[in-house]
């Protein structure tokens, strides 16, 4: 009797990694991020290549081709544009501080208390924004310059006579606070609108207390929502200029002005450029480190 002979088995190739790539991009959500993915690349990825190149370009040079140096950066240190850096990182510090102390006792009112009212109260806080920031600026500077402000007539007919409260690093701290609210303050409302009734009156019901809801049911949950308002609002008073210009008189050195004298009065497009990539990389590095200490899965409820 012949002995059956078993066919041998078929070799399952595994795809390239040039099939798994074109495949990939074949894919119906690459094809429809394309145009998306396209208009990032030349709108905000080119121009920020081309920062970076000129920051390694001899200083007051418009060639790429130039050559390539570090003096630039050299030159942030030791002519102490440093300097900036800590006015602009530590006002926006500041900024974020209070306005989180301002807003959410605002958040929790417009989310759990104002009702109907809640609305209204919406309306006022949305209607400066649509309302230029120097329009805005001007009028506060309008409001508290020396003899005639709005303020010193105000109370000179009290007979009180004051001086300006213009030029000084707390009022552009006030200005910052005035034009970033709202970026903080409404990821907070949305935070909080996510926090369930029925959790905070279970929590009451087993005897917790005011403070020991806010730390253990409401905050937890809320924290999204203020994680990105804080971020939020951190990354744009970085770059903030035009409080330092109204309200501050260029007393108060910021990252911004520096970065605009560089590429306008002093035409050192390398300098301002160096500036700008190492702002961008600073700011960076800190979103990161916030961002890895805090655990947005276990925030979010995903374990």
């Amino acid at each position: 009797m012949a002995e059956r002979t078993e066919a041998p088995a078929a070799i399952i190739r595994q795809p390239g990694i040039g099939s798994l790539v074109l495949g990939w991009l074949r894919s119906p959500g690459v094809l429809s991020a394309t145009p998306v993915l396209v208009f990032f690349l030349i709108g905000f990825v080119g121009p920020l290549v081309i920062v970076l190149a000129f920051s390694f370009t001899p200083e007051r040079t418009f060639d790429l081709g130039a050559g390539l140096t570090t003096e630039n950066y050299e030159h942030i240190f030791t002519e102490s544009y440093y300097i900036s850096f800590i006015w602009s990182f530590a006002l926006a510090a500041l900024t974020v501080a209070c306005n989180l102390l301002i807003g959410y006792p605002i958040a929790y009112g417009l989310s759990k208390l104002f009702g109907r009212w809640a609305a209204p109260v919406m309306l006022v806080l949305v209607i400066p924004l649509f309302v230029s920031e120097n329009v805005r600026l001007f009028g506060w500077y309008l409001f508290l310059i020396k003899g005639g402000g709005i303020l010193a007539g105000g109370l000179k007919t009290f007979g009180i006579d004051t001086g300006t409260m213009l030029y000084m690093p707390g009022t552009i701290l006030m200005g910052m606070i005035y034009v970033y609210l709202p970026f903080t303050l409404f990821p907070i409302v949305l935070g909080l609108s996510m926090v369930p009734r029925d959790q905070v009156e279970a929590s009451r019901d087993l005897g917790a207390s005011r403070f020991q809801i806010f730390r253990e049911v409401e905050l937890p949950i809320a924290m999204p929502g203020i994680l990105i308002g804080a971020l939020l609002t951190f990354v744009l008073a970085v770059g903030a200029i035009s409080e330092a210009k109204f309200l501050g008189g260029q007393n108060t050195p910021v990252i911004a002005q520096d970065i605009q004298h560089e590429f306008t009065y002093a035409q050192n497009w390398p300098l301002g450029s160096a500036i700008s990539i190492l702002a961008i990389v600073v700011t960076g590095i800190l979103v990161v480190l916030v961002m890895r200490r805090l655990d947005l899965d276990r925030l979010l409820g995903r374990r």
